[in-house]
Parts: structure tokens; C-alpha cells; sequence
């Protein structure tokens, strides 16, 4: 007999869609048992469903198609719920099947019991209840088409009963489910108005988003036009940073100060796709044009002299006969030289200090970029792993960042590579993850193996929360409560029945990386590295000024000098002998 169950997996494996992550529990045994009989989709087990969530994000944010994740009743639905907000924040497509209590028990305070539509509704574009088996088809169709179609999530309660429920007679699910495409841009007015605001800018600079995607060749092109120096977001990296001899790198936190300083230096900014949200990076008397197909994003960062709805891609083709091309590269210029002395510092700090312990953790980011496939996946840590990502791995096109970039969770990296290397098995999938994100979900280090994911895991291994350590410093705070009490990571790896390779001395460490990288199946490298390297922002205030000086005092008052020690030598003497 055909059940709601098997309906919904023949309507998913319709739709392209080829894996479910999730962890079992006894509402959602219908759904799983049917997952077993029909072999058009895999079971993905995970040891949390919040690993089940990342991973279903990243499989989506790589394919670009809907992917799914499922928990059972109350706590296992739950345990959803931050994973689904990074993939939510991260505008991709994914489909959450919350299992529910029996539904003549709803509303008595039952075993497990809570209200998904309530708990859900924040981090989701759709969230409906199935109350009757005859709702089933057409709330599953309609939560498929606002994924896909909003870039979001979707989350469908079911009690458990109306999975086994009876197949019900309907047109709904009949056919793919897929997203559609469209040409999207301003109108001719607001084309021209664009235009003649960037023709008459003459320092035009361009901050590029997730949101060019798909639009780098038309971005490099607009922006040789303009003379326009390009600085991209985090989340535009990956997309703009390749064959572009206009890029000056990135700003924000974790950015550089060439592309801090061409954004501010600039009479006229253009910010295509990108929602950045830091507003004491955007120059104070620009004239600034935003482009982003969502009109909820205009202006909402700073006040903007012009707004337009588009794609990247189709409203720069369409404004791009209305420019008048510029002559002058003074501003160009300026950048780029900016940039190549700022890269060549950055640069200088990514090598063997002299053989010196611990190691430092630029060191490690180069070498990893380096050493990695031309077509790798890299998944990043939040915290001190995504500064070095940002800073040294280089992106080509084929290269995929994977991250926790607007949502900024702790825990990503791991549970990201678990979906990542699931929808791409043949390709090389490498999680650079901070020793708390890792150990807040260490359980997945066994999903790795269970599951046979050849993933790579370098660990940034400073025994600290080191990124928040970073911000106290900045608010003149001493360090408290960030202290953390590490295993031998590679010898853990090695009990689960991974790769496991410890470096402690930045000698042994390309060789540990090639060898953990070369190896047939998942492997981890435990990296000691420096606790007190600083990934200083570039642009200090005077109260982050203040706040250093202050840490320093009272660290000293405190009767912690050997750490004020510690950081100096690690950042200070270092750099003199560079």
C-alpha cells in the first residue's frame, strides 16, 4: 500500500532531490522505513540533527537544488533549529521534516510535546502543519515551491500517524518541482538614473556580494568600464575574487585595509548583491547605488542615493550601454597598489617562523590552499578559522566557501563537509575547524567514519575560544571563561578509525597535509597553533585602541603578565623580525 511517506519520497526523488540527513526516533519511522523500501533516496544518519540541518545546507548552497533533513517529535525537531537558521541566513534552498506528536494528543501537554509552528516560524519562508492525510500532498508542494523559489527554508510538521497513513488520490506531486528562472532588472528610468550617477562619480567603487553569483565575467567587465576597484564581501569571495585585475580584496572584520580604504577613499559606491551589514565600513559622503533582487535590502544598511530591484547579472547587461567609459585610473591605481603592499605583508606572515612553536595559523591556511585540489570544497569554522580562510585561501572559479557567513554559529564546518562531501563524493572536501566549533559537535568526527566521507579536517588547535578572546581585548576585558582543555584530536581520530596526525613544530606540517590529504578516507590533522596571534580588523577605533590598553592593564592587575608577554612576543617580536 502507497503511504503519504512513500508519496512525499517519490514526489523529493522526482525533484532531483537524492539524500535526506536526519536521526531516527519513532514519529519518523514511517517516513525512514519508506526512505528503506523505495531506494530512490538515501538515509544520511547523523549523531544530531543539527548536523543534519548544516548538512543539508551546504548540500544545497553547492548543488543549487532543494535539499532535505527530518526530525522526529519535540527534542529531535528541535535539535534543528540552529542549523535551519544558517541556512535560512544563507538564502538556500532546504525542505525540514518535522516529525509531531500523535495529533489527537495536541494541545495536552504530551510526551515530547511542542508547538513546530511556533518554534519554526523565524527561521523559515513556509511552515504549515499537516493535519489530515488529504493536506499532505498539496502543503508538501507548496513548501518545495517556496524553498525553491524563495531561497529559504520550509518546514513541514507531520504526525507521526500520517506518514502511514494511505496515499491519498490528487494532482498535487504529479510533477518536478523545480525552480524557475527569470530576467530580472530595473526598469529604464532607474537604469538611466544609475547611469548618470556612476558617469559623473570619478572614484567609482564597486562591493561585490553572494548575490554575483553567476556574474563575474559581466562584474570584471563593469568594472574595467568604470576603472572601478572591486572589493568583495565575504560572501561574494568565492564568486569575484578569480581573474579579476580589479579586485582589492575584502573588507568588513575580517577583511583587509586596501579594500577598507577603497571603499572609503570613494566618491561613488556600487554594492551589487551584498546585504553587508557593517555600517562604519561604508564611506560617509558617498554617493551610493544598490543593487539586489530582494527590495527588502535597499537601503537597510545606509541610506542609499539609489535603490534597484535586479540580478546582478541581468541589470548590470542592461546598464552597462548607458556608461560612459572613464580614462582616469588614478583611483584603480591607488587601490591596487594598496592591495599588493597589503597582500605582501598579509603574505609574509603565512610561512615557517623559523621553525617556531606553536605554529601560526596563517601558516596553516596557506599551506592547506596550496596543497588542495583546484576543484576543492572548503568549509570554515566561525571564529579564528574564517578570518585565515578569508585571508589565504584563493579562490579560481571551481573552488567552493562554505560557511556559517551571516548566521555565524560555532560548529559549522564539520556538519557542512558532511553534506558537501555526500552530494560531491569524488571531490576533495576540506573542513578548516577551530578546536571549540569541532568539539561542540565532536560526535560527527563518527559520522565521518560511519558513513565512509573522505572528508579532511585541519583543526586550528589554540586551546581557547580564540576569536572571543580577541573581542575582549578589544573592549579592554581580561580574558575569562574562553580557556579549553583539549585531547590529542589525531589520536581520537585514530580510535574512531580515522587518519590521525598531530603537528606540533611547523616543520612536519606540509607533510602531515599531503599525507592526510592524499589518504582514502577521512582524516585529521590536530594543528597546535599560536593562541595569541592577532587578526587585527582594518580599521581600528579609537575605543578598540582604548579597549587593548585597557586589557593589558588589567591583565597585568590581574596577575596574568605572562600572557600580556605571550602576546607581544607572538605579534610584536615576530613581525620586527620579518
Amino acid at each position: 500500500m502507497a503511504t503519504i511517506a512513500t508519496q512525499i519520497i517519490t514526489a523529493l526523488a522526482r525533484s532531483g532531490v537524492r539524500h535526506v540527513y536526519g536521526l531516527p526516533g519513532d514519529s519518523l519511522n514511517g517516513f525512514t522505513d519508506a526512505i528503506r523500501r523505495s531506494g530512490e533516496l538515501t538515509w544520511e544518519h547523523v549523531r544530531h540533527e543539527e548536523t543534519a540541518a548544516f548538512a543539508a545546507a551546504a548540500d544545497a548552497a553547492l548543488t543549487g537544488q532543494l535539499a532535505v533533513c527530518a526530525g522526529s517529535c519535540g527534542p529531535g525537531n528541535l535539535h534543528l533549529i540552529n542549523g535551519l537558521f544558517d541556512a535560512e541566513r544563507s538564502r538556500v534552498p532546504v525542505l525540514a521534516i518535522a516529525a509531531h506528536i500523535p495529533r489527537s494528543e495536541i494541545g495536552s501537554d504530551y510526551f515530547q510535546e511542542t508547538h513546530p509552528q511556533d518554534l519554526f516560524g523565524e527561521c523559515s519562508v513556509y511552515c504549515e502543519l499537516v493535519s489530515t492525510p488529504e493536506m499532505a500532498p498539496r502543503i508538501i508542494e507548496m513548501a518545495m515551491r517556496a524553498a525553491i523559489e524563495e531561497n529559504g527554508v520550509a518546514v513541514v510538521v507531520v504526525p507521526g500517524e500520517i506518514f502511514l497513513a494511505k496515499a491519498v488520490e490528487s494532482r498535487w506531486l504529479t510533477k518536478p518541482i523545480l525552480p524557475t528562472t527569470s530576467v530580472v532588472r530595473p526598469d529604464d528610468d532607474g537604469l538611466r538614473r544609475a547611469a548618470d550617477l556612476l558617469n559623473a562619480g570619478e572614484r567609482v567603487t564597486i562591493l561585490a556580494g553572494a548575490g554575483v553569483q553567476g556574474a563575474h565575467d559581466e562584474v570584471v567587465e563593469l568594472a574595467g568600464l568604470l576603472n572601478a576597484p572591486v572589493v568583495h564581501a565575504l560572501r561574494g569571495k568565492e564568486f569575484v575574487e578569480y581573474d579579476n585585475p580589479y579586485d582589492v580584496g575584502m573588507t568588513g572584520l575580517l577583511g583587509f585595509a586596501s579594500g577598507y580604504k577603497a571603499i572609503k577613499e570613494a566618491d561613488t559606491l556600487l554594492m551589487l548583491g551584498t546585504d553587508f551589514p557593517y555600517q562604519q565600513f561604508f564611506p560617509e559622503d558617498a554617493r551610493i547605488v544598490q543593487v539586489d533582487v530582494r527590495g527588502r535590502h535597499l537601503g537597510r544598511r545606509v541610506p542609499v542615493d539609489l535603490g534597484l530591484v535586479g540580478t546582478v547579472a541581468d541589470t548590470v547587461a542592461a546598464l552597462r550601454p548607458l556608461l560612459v567609459p572613464k580614462s582616469s585610473r588614478e583611483h584603480l591605481d591607488r587601490s591596487l597598489r594598496h592591495y599588493a603592499k597589503t597582500r605582501k605583508s598579509m603574505d609574509g606572515l603565512a610561512v615557517n617562523d623559523r621553525d617556531k612553536a606553536p605554529i601560526r595559523p596563517e601558516y596553516v591556511a596557506a599551506l592547506a590552499n596550496r596543497l588542495a585540489t583546484d576543484d576543492a570544497v572548503f568549509t570554515v569554522d566561525v571564529g579564528s578559522p574564517v578570518v585565515w580562510a578569508a585571508r589565504y585561501l584563493e579562490m579560481n572559479g571551481r573552488r567552493r566557501l562554505v560557511g556559517s557567513f551571516n548566521h555565524g554559529t560555532m560548529a559549522c564546518a564539520l556538519p557542512h563537509a558532511i553534506g558537501a562531501q555526500t552530494a560531491f563524493p569524488g571531490r576533495q572536501v576540506v573542513a578548516l575547524a577551530g578546536d571549540g566549533g569541532l568539539t561542540m559537535l565532536f560526535g560527527e568526527l563518527i559520522t565521518l567514519v560511519q558513513n565512509r566521507l573522505p572528508v579532511k579536517v585541519v583543526i586550528f588547535n589554540n586551546s581557547s575560544l580564540n576569536f572571543v578572546e580577541l573581542e575582549m581585548k578589544a573592549a579592554g576585558i581580561v580574558n575569562f571563561g574562553t580557556e579549553l582543555v583539549n585531547p590529542d584530536f589525531a589520536a581520537v581520530g585514530r580510535a574512531m578509525g580515522a587518519f590521525g596526525r598531530r603537528v606540533e613544530h611547523p616543520g612536519e606540517l606540509e607533510d602531515a597535509l599531503r599525507e592526510a590529504f592524499a589518504h582514502d578516507g577521512p582524516a585529521i590533522v590536530d594543528v597546535v597553533t599560536a593562541r595569541q596571534e592577532l587578526s587585527i580588523p582594518p580599521a581600528i577605533s579609537a575605543e578598540q585602541a582604548k579597549g587593548f590598553s585597557l586589557y593589558a592593564i588589567r591583565t597585568i592587575m590581574a596577575g596574568r603578565a605572562d600572557e600580556l608577554l605571550d602576546l607581544v612576543t607572538t605579534n610584536v617580536s615576530r613581525r620586527l623580525l620579518d
